[in-house]
Parts: C-alpha cells; structure tokens; sequence
C-alpha cells in the first residue's frame, strides 16, 4: 500500500452497560490473533455515523440504538509497518439496540464477539493481546473516560 487509509472504530456498548465495549478477536490477515473494536474502512463521500452503523450491521448483526452513534473525539496513527499498512482510526461510540443479541456474522474474519469493560482491556494491552488501533486508543491518557 503506498496511502494511508482511514479506519472506522467503534465503541460498541451492550445494551444497559455503559462501562463496556464489545470486541473480537480478528482472524484476518493484519491483526489476527489481537482483540479489536467492530469496525472497518471508511468508503467515498461515507459519513463517519453511518459508516460506525453499517459496520456495526455488517460484523455484530446488530443495529444502533438511534442517535447513539457519536464521535468520540479521538484519533489515533496507526502505522503497521510488518504488514504495509497505516491508518488514521476514527473513534465512534455506539450503543447497541435494546433487545438484540450479538452475531459474528463474519466467521472468517473474527472468532466472535464479547464486552470488556476497561481494566480487561488494560490488561489485555499488558499481555500484548490488542489490534494496533485499540492498543494506541487505550494508551492515550483520555480513554478511562469512555468506559465511564
């Protein structure tokens, strides 16, 4: 790749549960093995709100509670010089509707979805467990905030 890309990231709540996002363990080919927030690529003329929704429908199975998706004023720079890639990742929050369950409605690409609430995050990070973008998402000093 010879340009930087622009991700889409989304701080997905459960229903009721407004300390936790939900996250996956992806599967493709930069990134697997690391735990990473539903989301993806940013298409033409896209708004970041409905790119959040759409990625949320397409990976989760789940629609967005209306006029929940917000941005969270973060971005990070996520180079991944191993696989040839940088991205500049948007941060959405979302909450989920209530009265819908979780799907992995992509297989191939994330072994299925689960909330964690900050401090597993945190540790997950310890343990070297995150997808780039999450891992610098929760090394900036304003990420507690979003889980509170």
């Amino acid at each position: 790749m010879t340009h930087v890309r622009v991700g889409i990231g989304v701080l997905l709540k459960p229903a009721g549960d407004a300390h936790s996002v939900i996250c996956g363990i992806r599967k493709s080919s930069h990134g697997a093995g690391k735990l990473a927030l539903p989301g993806g690529h940013l298409e033409m003329y896209e708004e970041w709100s409905n790119c959040a929704e759409r990625e949320v429908l397409e990976e989760c199975g789940v629609e967005c509670t209306p006029g929940s998706v917000t941005w969270s004023k973060i971005l990070t720079n996520d180079p991944m010089v191993h696989e040839n890639k940088h991205y500049v990742t948007i941060f959405m929050q979302a909450q989920v509707a209530v009265n819908q369950t979780l799907q992995n409605m992509e297989p191939d690409k994330c072994e299925g979805w689960k909330a964690y609430n900050y401090e597993e995050l945190v540790e997950q990070n310890a343990r070297d467990n995150l997808f780039g973008p999450l891992k610098h998402l929760l090394e900036l000093d304003s990420a507690q905030a979003l889980f509170s």
